[in-house]
């Protein structure tokens, strides 16, 4: 199966049917829980407290209502219209039942007022906006206490028109990002990448704009399981936390940003054979008096003729 990012534009790809079926999918539910809850633990946030968190290519909301069961007030952006009407829908359905049960529940809660809803039912705290994280993010500066994002950084690495440019899409993000930041927060950004090379770009381009951090790379040594996470943070003394297995090869670039070794299994080619054997005088006389058989301008021979000239002037 071809990767989606070479199929075209996010937007094209997830369509109103790819959107359903993506947010439909129980696999993928799960698959989109476990990392969301691992990009919380990543992010470190302090216990007790509700952040307020950016979601960059939200998709169906999946990673924001894992937001949501956690405590906290989030703001997701994507490009594809199609997956935010999913998850707009699923937010709307949310509100439109805790307004009924409210209704519904007014005189018992008048009764009690540490009683809790009866229905459980849980409100949204989630905002949504259409938007190409490839042209920056449109948010005033220091506004959000961390940003997180689930399989969606990889797509700034592919190019679907001459003006978009990977390393300056990616440049335009993380300069963005590090300005809506507040000091002190923390970024982890899950992607999926093609190459080692794509992850050590991506990495440069945090760097370049001023952040300190690390890919941590979750099982390693599985071709399913396998999970990159930038972890980005404004202390220059920060150091991503390790993956959750031993054995992950991680190098240090001149940028400070740690990422995966590039991957040297191709063989290199074998250097080109010089000729073997000596040209000695006797064979460049019998080599001239060929040529000059054949009819060629060939030059006299002189008693400099195959004489060897000193290594240097």
């Amino acid at each position: 199966m071809s990767r989606p990012e070479l199929t075209g534009h996010a937007s094209l790809f997830y369509n109103a049917k790819e959107a359903r079926k993506y947010d439909s999918s129980s696999r993928m539910i799960g698959v989109q829980r476990e990392i969301t809850d691992r990009a919380i633990e990543l992010l470190r946030l302090p216990e007790g407290k509700p952040s307020f968190i950016l979601d960059v290519g939200c998709g169906s909301g999946l990673s924001g209502q894992v937001l949501e069961e956690k405590g906290h007030v989030w703001v997701g952006c994507d490009v594809s219209r199609d997956m935010l009407d999913v998850a707009n829908e699923r937010i709307e359905r949310l509100r439109d039942n805790v307004s009924d049960n409210n209704g519904n529940t007014k005189d018992m809660m008048n009764d009690s007022d540490d009683e809790e809803d009866d229905s459980g039912t849980m409100v949204s705290t989630g905002d949504l906006m259409h938007h190409d994280m490839g042209t920056g993010l449109p948010f005033r500066p220091a506004s959000f206490d961390a940003c997180i994002s689930i399989s969606a950084l990889q797509w700034l690495c592919y190019s679907n028109s001459k003006s978009q440019i990977p390393k300056r899409r990616l440049t335009r993000f993380f300069s963005s990002l590090y300005q809506v930041l507040r000091r002190g927060g923390r970024a982890v950004l899950q992607f999926y990448p093609e190459t080692s090379e794509q992850a050590i770009l991506i990495s440069e381009c945090a760097a370049k704009v001023g952040f300190a951090g690390g890919v941590v790379v979750d099982y390693p040594n599985s071709t399913k399981a396998k999970k990159h996470y930038l972890v980005l943070s404004f202390d220059r003394a920060y150091k991503a936390p390790a993956g959750l297995t031993d054995g992950s090869l991680l190098a240090q670039t001149q940028t400070g940003i740690r990422v995966d070794a590039r991957d040297n299994s191709k063989k290199k080619r074998p250097p080109k054979k010089k000729k073997g054997g000596v040209k000695t005088k006797e064979w460049i006389v019998h080599k001239k008096d060929v040529q000059r058989k054949k009819g060629k301008d060939t030059r006299p021979d002189t008693k400099y003729t195959a004489r060897k000239r000193p290594t240097k002037f």
